[in-house]
């Protein structure tokens, strides 16, 4: 088992603004998501595809956004239980 390294000012700063902004693009994916399944009994099939291009839109941004912090914690030690 490895131990827990400190990170460095530099770093510590890097792993707030990318878990901020895994958070900010949760926020949106997630509402993308509720219209999206809303417009599915109010919406034309028309809006209902607009609907689902920016909720897929926002799914890619968020998941790049996860996997970049994914990679960053395994770049920097982060232990497994």
């Amino acid at each position: 088992m490895r131990t827990a390294r400190l990170l460095s000012r530099r770093a510590r700063g890097e792993l707030d603004s990318l878990q901020v902004r895994v958070r900010a693009l949760c926020v949106a994916r997630d509402r993308a998501l509720r219209i999206f399944v809303t417009s599915r009994n109010a919406a034309t099939a028309v809006a209902q595809r607009e609907f689902w291009l920016e909720f897929s839109w926002a799914d890619q941004e968020y998941r790049a956004a996860v996997r970049r912090l994914a990679e960053f914690c395994g770049g920097h030690g982060a232990v497994r239980g």
